[in-house]
């Protein structure tokens, strides 16, 4: 499990692939082609890990990605619960399975983000439950785009 927040693509577009995985679902988010925006794209409905890592590559094929960042749900003290166990379960499957880079970031109240951002954007209650996933997807995904701008920023020469 990496947090690589200097990965940088080698391939054009630069496209990633954001996912929150849940027991049930799995958000998926993906990236602008200039790696700044994060957007929900819709949810996998959790069959089995075989399956599921077949959905995910669909998405992966579907958005060209060049890497897949997942959420993993660390406690509030950062350490591993018996979700982030899960989680990262199924990141070893993922990585086994693709050939680009998976990375990881702490998800830690994404789903809080995800709720206020919803709330924000006027979108009503009954409405939020169906979008949750996809826009916690977002959340993660925006947090390690920015992440990775910050940290390529911070090392370019001062002029």
């Amino acid at each position: 499990m990496s947090t690589d927040l200097n990965y940088s693509a080698t391939r054009d577009p630069f496209s990633a692939l954001g996912l929150d995985v849940g027991n049930r679902r799995i958000g998926v988010a993906g990236s602008d082609g200039l790696g700044l925006l994060a957007t929900g794209l819709g949810v996998i409905r959790r069959r089995s890990l075989p399956e599921d890592i077949a959905q995910v590559q669909a998405w992966i094929r579907r958005r060209q990605a060049t890497v897949v960042v997942v959420g993993i749900p660390l406690l509030a003290d950062g350490s591993v619960g018996s979700q982030a166990r899960k989680v990262q379960r199924f990141v070893r499957a993922l990585q086994a399975a693709v050939d680009l880079p998976v990375v990881t970031v702490n998800e830690y109240l994404s789903t809080v983000q995800a709720e206020w951002d919803l709330r924000q954007a006027g979108i009503p209650a009954k409405a939020q439950k169906a979008l949750i996933d996809q826009q916690s997807a977002a959340v993660i995904l925006q947090t390690w785009l920015d992440e990775r701008r910050y940290s390529q920023s911070s090392k370019a020469p001062c002029r």
